[in-house]
C-alpha cells in the first residue's frame, strides 16, 4: 500500500497556501510522539517534502487524504482559488497524489478550481460536477454482504433504506443493545433516533461511573433525558455562525469537563475533536439532529425568498448574512469590498451561507412534513419553484447563490422525502414549468431547472406509474440539449423499460392521447412540415424495443383502445407475427374479457395471411376452435369459420357450417371466402350465395358489390344468374343491380365479355322492371372512367333501343334525362347535346312524356350549373330542331334562369372607409 496521510479540513488554518502547510503541521506533531517515545533520528527532517520525494522513488506515491474539506475556516474558504492553485503546483512538483472527500455542494465550486487535467476522470462521472466519484447507497450486492457482516437480518430495515451505509452501521449497534426478537422495520430517521438514544444512556451511564454513583434504571433514564437535552443543545449551537461545529467555549459551557461530561461525549464518540473545535461523528446524523431545531421559513426567508420579493435583484437588497443558518448576523472580516463605496474601508464584507450547509435545511424541509403533515412541506415547495422563475430572467440569475439554494433545496427535499406521492401536484408544477421554459430559451437551456434532469426524476420515490406520467409531461423538452451527459426524458423512459417492460409497456400506451409536438433541435429547419409527437415518441419506443417483452406488448396495447396502438399491432402482425399468433390464442382462451376474444378474432384473419410456419397456423386454428366452441360469442363464429375454412387441413370440416352462416345473411364471413372455395366446392356454394340474395333487406346488395370486385373466372359465368335472380327476388331495387354494373364497368374491356350479356338479357330477353332499368340509366349515362366510357356508350345503346322501340317508360327516360344533365360538364358538349335530344324525342311521342321532359328539363336547368347555358345557346343554334322537343313555356323558363344568375361581383371602394376597403358593387 502507498504511503498515506490523513488530513481533515479542520487541520486548515486561515492563512495556508496549499495543503503542505497542513500535511507539515501533521508530521511534526507525529514527529513529537515518535521522538517523546525514544524513537532515534532527526524527526525535524521529516518534511512532507522529503517523504513524498522519497515515496515517488521507491515506485509509491505519497497519498493525502484530505477529509471533510468544508470544515476548513471561513477565511480560507474566501480564498480557496489561491489555495487550491498551491496546492495543485505542490501535488505536481512532488508527485503526491491526493484524494478529497467531500459533500458535492462544496466540490461544485472547490473542484472547478483545480488546473486543467489534473483531476481524475472516473469511467462514470458525478452529473453536474467536476470530474469526481459520487458514493452513494450501496449496491444491493454490497448491502446483502454488509447485512451478513453486521448481523442483520434482509427484512431489518424499511424498504428504501435498507442500503444506506451510516444506517446499516448505526443499526447494527442499537441491535447489539437490544434484546432478540424486537419487532419492527425502521427506516432512517428512526435508526437515527434510536442510535441517539443509545449513546445518551452509554453517556449518563459514564458520567455516573465518573461520579462514583451506582444509579439505577430510573436515575440512569433521567439522566439520559438530560444529556439528551444537551445534545440538542449543541446541535442548535451548530447552526450559528461558521461551518457546522461547535466552537470549544460553548462545548465547554454545554459539556463540562469538571463534571465529566465531555469525556463522557468524547470517549462514545458522539462528538469528536475537529481543529478548534468539535463536530458530530457522523455529518448525517449531525445534520438530522440539527434540523430538527431550525427555524426552516426563517431559513428559507434568509436563503431565498428575501432575494427576489421586493427588491428585485441583488443590488437593493441587504448583503446576506454569512454563515448561520439560524438567521443570526455573522460579519467574518475578510477584507474591504472593491469599489463598494467609502464605507468598505471601515465594514468587513460578510460572507455566504456555506452551500455545504444544506444538509439540516432539507433535513427540517423533510421533518416539517412529518410533524405539520404533507401540504405544508407542498406548500414551501411550491414557493421554492415560483422563487426560481422570479430570481432567473433572460439575462441569468438575479442572485445567483439564492437561485442555486432554491433549486437544491427543492431538489434534495422531493428526493429525500420517503413517499413522493404527496407532491405529485409539485412535481406536476415543476414539470411543466421545465417544459415550458426549454419551450421558450429553445437551445439556450433549461435555465434555473437544469439541477431537475432525467437522473432526478428516476431517483424519486414513485411508483412507476406515476413516474412514467411526469416523463411525458417532460418528453417535449427534449429538443434543448442536455449538459447531464447528454440524457434525454425519453432516454430515461428507455431505461426504465429496459428494467421492467412488463410494468412500463402499459403506461407508454398511455401516451398515445398526447398529442404534444417535441422541440426540434437548433440544426432542424425552421419549416418542419410535421413535428414527432409525445404519442409517436412512445410508439416508436415500443416498438424499438419490443424485444425485452413482446408477450407483454401485445396483451398492453390490445387493452388499449388507440389508433396508435392498432397501428402497432398491425406492425407487429409484419414484423412478430409469430408472437402475434402466440397472443391470439391466449386472447382466445381468456374467459373474463370479451374484449380479448374479439381481437383474437380480429388478428387472427389478419395473421392467416401473412405467417406460413406449421407451428403459427396451428396456433390459429386453435384460437378459432375455442372460438367456435362457446355458444355465447356468437358474434365471432363467422371469423373463427372464416380462418378455418381458408386453412386446408380444416377447409372440408368446416365448409358447411360456414355456408350456413352466410346464406343466414351474417354480413362477417365475406364473399372473398366462397370465391376462393368456389372451384372445389361450386355447388354449395352457388346454393349459399342463392339463398343469400334471395333474403329480404339490403344484405343481398353488399353481395352483389362483393361480387363486383371479384375475378374469379369460375364464378364469373355464374354471377349473371345471380343478379338476375336477385332482381326476380327484388324487382323494386334497381339501386343495387346499377351498382354491381357500375362497379364492374370501372374494370374496363375486360368486363364486356360478363356486362353485356348481362345488360342485354336484363333489356331484350326479359325485361327488367322499370326502377332495375331507370338507375341502369343513371349509370350507362355517367362518366365513369376513361376506361369505361365506351363500354357505357355501347351498353346506353342497348338501353335506348329498347326504350325507343320496346319499353317506353318515362320515369327511365326521365332518369336518364337527369343523368346526361348532371354529367354534362364531364363530357363532351356534343355527346351531351345528342343524349338530351335523343331522350326528348323518345319522351315527346306522349304528352305525358313531353310534360314530363319539359319539367325534367327546367329542374335540370335550376340544379345543374351551367346546364342552363348549354340549353339556351342550343335553341338558339338550331330552334327549329328543338321546337319539336322543348315546349315554349320550357323555353322561356330556362332563358329567364339563365339571363337572371348574377354575375361576379366587382370589388369597390366602400364609402366612409379608408385604406382601400371592398363592397360588392
Amino acid at each position: 500500500p502507498a504511503p498515506t496521510l490523513w488530513l481533515r479540513g479542520a487541520d486548515l488554518l486561515a492563512d495556508d497556501s496549499s495543503i503542505a502547510d497542513a500535511a507539515r503541521r501533521t508530521l511534526a506533531r507525529a514527529a513529537r510522539i515518535v521522538t517523546a517515545a525514544g524513537a532515534r533520528g532527526d524527526m525535524a527532517t521529516a518534511t512532507p517534502e522529503r517523504i513524498a520525494r522519497l515515496a515517488a522513488d521507491a515506485g509509491h506515491p505519497l497519498l493525502v487524504v484530505l477529509d471533510g474539506p468544508e470544515e476548513m475556516p471561513p477565511l480560507l474558504a474566501h480564498h480557496l482559488a489561491d489555495w487550491t492553485a498551491g496546492t495543485a503546483a505542490w501535488l505536481r512538483e512532488y508527485r503526491v497524489r491526493l484524494v478529497v472527500a467531500c459533500r458535492p455542494e462544496h466540490w461544485e465550486t472547490a473542484g472547478a478550481l483545480y488546473p486543467p487535467g489534473a483531476l481524475h476522470r472516473p469511467r462514470r462521472p458525478a452529473r453536474r460536477l467536476p470530474p469526481a466519484l459520487r458514493l452513494g447507497d450501496l449496491t444491493p450486492d454490497q448491502a446483502d454482504k454488509a447485512k451478513e457482516r453486521y448481523g442483520i437480518p434482509p427484512t431489518a430495515l424499511a424498504p428504501g433504506h435498507d442500503r444506506h451505509p451510516l444506517t446499516l452501521r448505526l443499526l447494527a449497534e442499537v441491535r447489539a443493545a437490544l434484546p432478540p426478537g424486537v419487532p419492527g422495520r425502521p427506516d432512517t430517521e428512526d435508526v437515527f433516533g434510536a442510535h441517539l438514544d443509545l449513546m445518551c444512556v452509554r453517556i449518563a451511564v459514564r458520567i455516573a461511573a465518573a461520579a462514583d454513583e451506582h444509579p439505577r434504571g430510573t436515575a440512569v433514564r433521567r439522566l439520559a433525558a438530560r444529556v439528551a437535552g444537551q445534545v440538542h443543545e449543541a446541535a442548535r449551537r451548530c447552526l450559528g455562525p461558521g461551518q457546522g461545529e461547535l466552537d470549544r467555549a460553548a462545548f465547554e459551557e454545554i459539556f463540562p469537563w469538571r463534571t465529566g461530561w465531555a469525556s463522557a461525549v468524547l470517549t462514545e464518540g458522539l462528538l469528536v475533536p475537529a481543529g478548534a473545535g468539535y463536530r458530530f461523528a457522523h455529518e448525517e446524523l449531525g445534520d438530522w439532529v440539527q434540523g430538527a431545531h431550525l427555524d426552516l421559513d426563517a431559513a428559507l426567508r434568509s436563503l431565498v425568498h428575501r432575494w427576489h420579493r421586493g427588491s428585485g435583484g441583488r443590488a437593493g437588497a441587504p448583503r446576506r448574512g454569512s454563515g448561520g443558518l439560524d438567521g443570526d448576523p455573522y460579519r467574518q472580516s475578510v477584507g474591504p469590498d472593491p469599489g463598494a463605496g467609502p464605507r468598505a474601508g471601515r465594514e468587513p464584507r460578510s460572507l455566504p451561507v456555506p452551500r455545504h450547509r444544506i444538509g439540516p435545511v432539507i433535513q427540517a424541509m423533510v421533518l416539517l412534513g412529518r410533524r405539520q403533515g404533507t401540504a405544508a412541506l407542498a406548500h414551501r415547495m411550491a414557493d421554492l419553484i415560483e422563487a426560481l422563475d422570479r430570481l432567473w430572467t433572460d439575462d441569468g440569475p438575479r442572485d445567483e447563490d439564492a437561485a442555486w439554494w432554491a433549486a437544491h433545496l427543492l431538489g434534495g427535499s422531493l428526493l429525500r422525502v420517503p413517499d413522493a406521492r404527496p407532491y405529485l401536484g409539485v412535481l406536476r408544477v415543476l414539470a411543466g414549468r421545465i417544459t415550458r421554459r426549454s419551450a421558450a430559451r429553445g437551445p439556450e437551456g433549461p435555465g434555473a431547472y437544469g439541477e431537475f434532469g432525467p437522473w432526478f426524476w428516476r431517483r424519486l420515490r414513485l411508483p412507476e406509474e406515476d413516474r412514467i406520467d411526469l416523463l411525458r409531461r417532460l418528453v417535449p423538452a427534449d429538443g434543448v440539449p442536455r449538459t447531464d451527459g447528454d440524457e434525454r426524458y425519453l432516454d430515461a423512459v428507455a431505461r426504465r423499460l429496459t428494467l421492467d417492460a412488463p410494468a412500463v409497456q402499459p403506461l407508454l400506451c398511455r401516451w398515445f392521447t398526447d398529442e404534444r409536438p417535441l422541440m426540434v433541435g437548433p440544426d432542424a429547419p425552421p419549416d418542419v412540415p410535421l413535428r414527432p409527437t409525445v404519442a409517436a415518441a412512445a410508439q416508436a419506443l415500443l416498438y424499438a424495443r419490443r424485444d425485452l417483452a413482446v408477450d407483454e406488448l401485445t396483451d398492453a396495447l390490445v387493452a388499449t383502445p388507440h389508433q396508435r396502438a392498432g397501428e402497432l399491432l398491425a406492425a407487429l402482425a409484419e414484423d412478430e407475427p409469430t408472437a402475434l399468433c402466440r397472443a391470439v390464442e391466449r386472447w382466445a382462451r381468456d374467459e373474463d374479457r370479451p374484449a380479448r376474444r374479439s381481437a383474437a378474432a380480429r388478428y387472427a384473419g389478419l395473421l392467416q395471411q401473412r405467417v406460413t410456419a406449421e407451428g403459427d397456423r396451428a396456433l390459429l386454428r386453435s384460437a378459432a376452435g375455442i372460438l367456435l366452441a362457446r355458444p355465447e360469442d356468437g358474434d365471432l363464429h363467422a371469423a373463427a369459420l372464416t380462418l378455418l375454412v381458408r386453412d386446408p387441413g380444416t377447409r372440408n370440416r368446416h365448409l358447411p357450417a360456414a355456408l350456413r352462416v352466410f346464406a343466414a345473411g351474417d354480413p362477417r364471413l365475406p364473399v372473398e371466402l366462397l370465391a376462393e372455395v368456389f372451384p372445389a366446392h361450386p355447388e354449395p356454394v352457388l346454393a349459399a350465395l342463392r339463398a343469400r340474395l334471395a333474403r329480404p333487406g339490403d344484405g343481398g346488395g353488399a353481395v352483389l358489390r362483393a361480387l363486383a370486385g371479384l375475378d374469379t373466372p369460375a364464378l364469373a359465368l355464374h354471377v349473371a344468374g345471380l343478379v338476375r335472380e336477385y332482381i326476380d327476388a327484388h324487382p323494386e331495387d334497381g339501386t343495387h343491380t346499377a351498382e354491381y354494373v357500375d362497379l364492374r364497368l370501372e374494370h374496363g374491356p375486360a368486363a364486356r365479355a360478363l356486362l353485356l350479356p348481362l345488360v342485354t338479357g336484363l333489356l331484350r330477353d326479359r325485361p327488367a322492371p322499370p326502377a332495375v332499368r331507370a338507375a341502369l340509366a343513371r349509370v350507362l349515362a355517367g362518366s365513369g372512367s376513361t376506361a369505361s366510357r365506351p363500354l357505357r356508350a355501347e351498353l346506353l345503346e342497348v338501353l335506348l333501343e329498347f326504350e325507343q322501340v320496346t319499353g317506353r317508360d318515362p320515369d327511365v327516360l326521365e332518369a336518364l334525362l337527369r343523368a346526361a344533365a348532371d354529367g354534362s360538364g364531364h363530357r363532351p358538349e356534343v355527346r351531351t347535346r345528342a343524349l338530351v335530344h335523343r331522350t326528348g324525342m323518345l319522351l315527346v311521342r306522349t304528352p305525358e312524356g313531353a310534360a314530363r321532359f319539359d319539367r325534367g328539363l327546367v329542374e335540370a336547368a335550376r340544379d345543374v350549373p351551367g346546364f342552363a347555358a348549354l340549353v339556351t345557346r342550343w335553341l338558339a343554334d338550331a330552334p327549329q330542331e328543338w321546337a319539336a322537343v322543348v315546349g315554349p313555356s320550357a323555353r322561356r323558363t330556362v332563358e329567364a334562369l339563365e339571363t337572371s344568375r348574377p354575375s361576379m361581383p366587382m370589388p369597390m371602394q366602400a364609402a366612409g372607409r379608408e385604406h382601400g376597403s371592398l363592397r360588392p358593387a
